[in-house]
């Protein structure tokens, strides 16, 4: 097989592993099940779901246990992990064993380690087989990642769709089948060899393809959660599958083009692509032009050496005149260039870091925490057959944010603006959507669309954070820097959780009890007070992300002039 196609072959079973082991998009699915067979109030519910994030805290041990064992095997020990993890949980929930308070919370946490190694198993295979358009790789791969919640609501109704508990067998055996049929391209990757520039754009091209083939997918997903009942869910369920397996038409393409090349002595140009990446090499030449630039002196234009031998004017900031307060919170301690290595150390004492960081806090983590706890809130407001629909909802729409979070590496040539930037830009949908819940009562349609709103913004943030932590804090870096960074979400979850949890117990004194001593919340004032708060908090996400651009923009601006002048 050629060595073209080895690599196309790995990214799909790359894209594969993704789709399935999401696992924990689910959870909503069976959560009131396993809150009803445990005797659970909210709060112990919103424990077992932090457990499950809480898993992220040790995301550190797959890149330790990568140094020592070979990929295959890590991954092999995450499906047999989520496999034991899984397989109890839905044994519990069967009554067919019983299970301490406390191994059920080991369970789940270890179910949250699972999906940590296959994501970190994922990230590696796409460095090493597409180095240079690394970006794309990882952002359309991590795509897919949200989709997991509509495939598994999708299979479930096509299985029985009455049995809630079947998530748990699905989350148990999907993973492990899906790591066996993954096994063959992985086990044969190709040599690494640097690719020539024609070579790179025709890459991009196909990941441009890719691209709009993830869309069909979301797409069709999302009409078939609206369309789907028991006698249609089995076939909708196989086009989803059959549009998961045609991007292995990809490397029957790649290979036969090389045929007809050699053969036929012909070639495909693809001069004047408008694809421009943000790459490690991009990066290290920035770092050397920024080396290069001429002294202030206070006049606010400065010299670049240019690659020929001649200057370009940069024109800078004027730093000899009166700032303001808010001039100084944004210049000081401000990032030259994009790129430069961060070490932990070096990280945490960033004010760049810190507001990236609580933007993610307030954006990306609310959305998880409010995925979660979809099912109790569809029941608190009377809306429970609505359950699998709106995590599809959320599930796709996520799906769709995280496909959106590439589009800055496709309109870069034609339009620039600072990833940063973007991330502002997402965050705008959640605060909305969160007050919209808060005035809109019981409307089923106004669920609806907030859910859709929260998905689309945290989707984006998820599969854009890798990038940006790149950019901001070096490439060489991101392994832990990006380890630090999402240990936000069990803090997130955990806090975030426990105060829905509260009041919802708090207002269920005046709603249910049932006889198991499960306590069961009805009505708007459930969730009033949280999502108040959720939407408060995600504003002050939205604020540290203006600040976190407006800090970063004129390192973003020096790299892309310093790319043109290059």
């Amino acid at each position: 097989m050629a060595e073209g196609s080895r690599k196309w072959m790995i990214l799909v079973a790359t894209i594969w592993i993704q789709a399935f082991t999401g696992t924990n998009f689910d959870f909503s699915a069976y959560s009131s099940e396993l809150k009803t067979v445990l005797g659970l109030s909210q709060v112990q519910l919103n424990y077992l779901a932090t457990a499950s994030d809480l898993g992220k805290l040790f995301g550190w041990s797959s890149g330790l246990a990568l140094m020592y064992i070979p990929l295959s095997v890590v991954m092999f020990m995450s499906a047999f992990v989520g496999f034991f993890a899984y397989g109890l949980q839905w044994l519990l929930i069967r009554s067919i064993i019983t299970l301490p308070y406390f191994l059920v919370f080991l369970l789940c946490l270890l179910a949250g380690c699972s999906i940590c190694w296959f994501n970190t198993v994922c990230f590696v295979l796409c460095t090493q087989n597409f180095p240079a358009i690394r970006p794309l790789a990882i952002s359309l791969t991590v795509s897919f990642n949200g989709v997991s919640a509509a495939l598994y609501a999708l299979a479930a109704d096509a299985i029985n769709p009455s049995s809630n508990a079947l998530y748990l067998l699905l989350n148990a055996l999907i993973p492990l089948v899906t790591s066996i049929v993954a096994l063959p391209p992985i086990l044969c990757q190709p040599s690494l060899e640097p690719l020539p520039l024609d070579a790179v754009r025709r890459d991009s091209l196909i990941f441009l393809i890719l691209n709009i083939l993830a869309v069909l997918t979301g797409v069709y997903l999302l009409i078939s959660s609206i369309a789907s009942t028991f006698t249609t869910a089995r076939l909708l369920f196989a086009g989803a599958i059959f549009l998961l397996v045609l991007p292995l038409c990809i490397p029957g393409v790649v290979y036969a083009k090389r045929w007809f090349r050699q053969t036929v002595n012909t070639s495909f140009c693809l001069d004047g692509s408008g694809f421009v990446l943000v790459d490690a090499d991009d990066l290290e030449l920035h770092k050397e032009l920024i080396t290069r630039t001429g002294s202030n002196n206070g006049s606010g234009v400065s010299n670049v050496l240019k690659s020929d031998g001649s200057h370009h004017e940069l024109v800078g900031y004027n730093l000899t005149q009166q700032e303001s307060c808010c001039e100084k919170l944004i210049r000081k301690d401000q990032l030259e260039m994009l790129g430069e290595e961060h070490r932990a150390r070096m990280l945490v004492r960033r004010l760049d870091f810190w507001l990236y960081y609580i933007t993610y806090l307030c954006g990306g983590t609310i959305g998880l925490v409010y995925s979660n706890n979809l099912g109790q809130i569809a029941q608190s407001l009377g809306h429970s057959s609505n359950t699998s629909a709106l995590i599809t909802l959320y599930s796709a729409f996520s799906y769709f944010g995280r496909l959106l979070s590439a589009a800055p590496d496709y309109i870069r040539a034609k339009f620039y603006f600072a990833r940063t930037g973007w991330l502002t830009i997402a965050l705008l949908p959640t605060p909305f959507a969160f007050f919209l819940l808060a005035e809109s009562g019981s409307s089923s349609s106004i669920l609806h669309a907030s859910t859709a709103l929260v998905g689309l913004s945290s989707g984006f943030i998820f599969a854009a954070a890798v990038s940006i932590t790149s950019e901001l804090f070096g490439p060489n870096s991101v392994g832990v820097n990006h380890n630090i960074l999402i240990t936000n979400i069990p803090i997130g979850s955990l806090v975030y959780g426990m105060f829905a949890a509260i009041i919802y117990d708090a207002n269920a004194s005046f709603s249910i009890r049932m006889v198991t001593d499960m306590v069961v919340c009805m009505g708007t004032r459930c969730y009033f007070s949280t999502f108040i708060l959720w939407g408060s908090l995600s504003v002050v996400g939205l604020v540290c992300s203006v600040l976190l651009f407006l800090r970063t923009r004129h390192a973003y601006d020096h790299f892309e002039l310093n790319r043109q002048i290059s």
